[in-house]
């Protein structure tokens, strides 16, 4: 079986662009020689990758099976020679992790620390997704590693629990929650809120499952942190929808109420998940061991 790299780029090139002809432009191939690769890549797998139709090019079930690997090995080659170049030149390989709002604000700084105190050749790129988008990612090989909620992924990616970690509605302790230990969201309807910003993962997903509601949130202020939302709340300009570990945190020296949330889609379970930690390089591997011994 005979294939080479840039007879993989270029198939992704005419997957993405769903055209031979704009799969060869981006991958700075001659028509001729873009249209002799693919027939030679259908000869050595002996099936067909596209069909061929007056708008363009659409993959076959094969073809779609071959762009799933392709990704994934075009990704482990960038990595290496990435990897590679770094300790070439004197630097430190990298791992990419992406993780939801929840585990960049409450749950990776002390397990990322005492990580990177301890592998001082390695380094680590945090990129901020909601948990969809980190199970896609993942899927498709573009990432290392996620941190995200469990219930996004598809069984497909592997996983290990790091840890639970409920959304809660903080209230202040004069308002009109003040004495309740429990609530629907519904019942928040019509009250003003605290929120993150537009662009944090947990706050899309707040607004999503708002929307299912029929809910419109009137959103009185959108900060970064949720120190300072809570502080918000602690002052009577609104209701806040927080995780548990920062509600009771904040609760210890703020006059907030804390409020467990019955809807479903606030029971979560924080996940670590890679398309395959076999599979990994061996940094991502180091990273991997640690958070599981850090994991609750």
């Amino acid at each position: 079986m005979r294939f080479d790299l840039v007879d993989l780029r270029l198939f992704i090139a005419i997957a993405d662009a769903r055209s031979i002809t704009g799969g060869a432009d981006r991958a700075h191939l001659a028509l001729a020689s873009a249209s002799a690769r693919i027939k030679g890549l259908e000869e050595a797998f002996a099936v067909a990758l596209f069909k061929r139709g007056r708008r363009g090019v659409e993959l076959t079930a094969a073809g779609e099976s071959l762009l799933d690997h392709a990704r994934l090995i075009m990704h482990n080659v960038e990595a290496m020679q990435g990897e590679l170049a770094r300790f070439a030149s004197g630097l430190r390989a990298n791992v990419q992790l992406l993780a939801n709002t929840v585990g960049l604000a409450e749950h990776l700084p002390k397990a990322l620390a005492a990580f990177l105190r301890d592998n001082p050749d390695i380094n680590v790129d945090v990129e901020e997704r909601e948990s969809t988008d980190i199970a896609a990612a993942i899927a498709a090989g573009s990432a290392d590693l996620g941190f995200a909620a469990e219930h996004a992924l598809p069984d497909t990616i592997e996983r290990f629990v790091f840890g639970a970690d409920r959304l809660m509605l903080v209230a202040s302790r004069r308002g009109p929650f003040a004495g309740r230990r429990q609530i629907d969201f519904v019942e928040a309807a019509g009250h003003d809120f605290i929120g993150l910003t537009q662009a944090t993962a947990l706050q899309v997903h707040i607004s999503k499952h708002a929307a299912r509601l029929g809910m419109r949130l009137h959103v009185r202020a959108r900060l970064r942190d949720f120190d300072t939302i809570c502080q918000m709340v602690a002052a009577g300009v609104g209701i806040a929808v927080v995780p548990e570990a920062a509600a009771r945190r904040c609760a210890r020296t703020m006059p907030i109420a804390v409020l467990t949330l019955r809807d479903a889609f606030a029971n979560r379970k924080l996940v670590i998940c890679a398309r395959s930690f076999k599979a990994l390089p061996r940094p991502a591997k180091l990273l991997v061991d640690h958070l599981r011994k850090a994991a609750v």
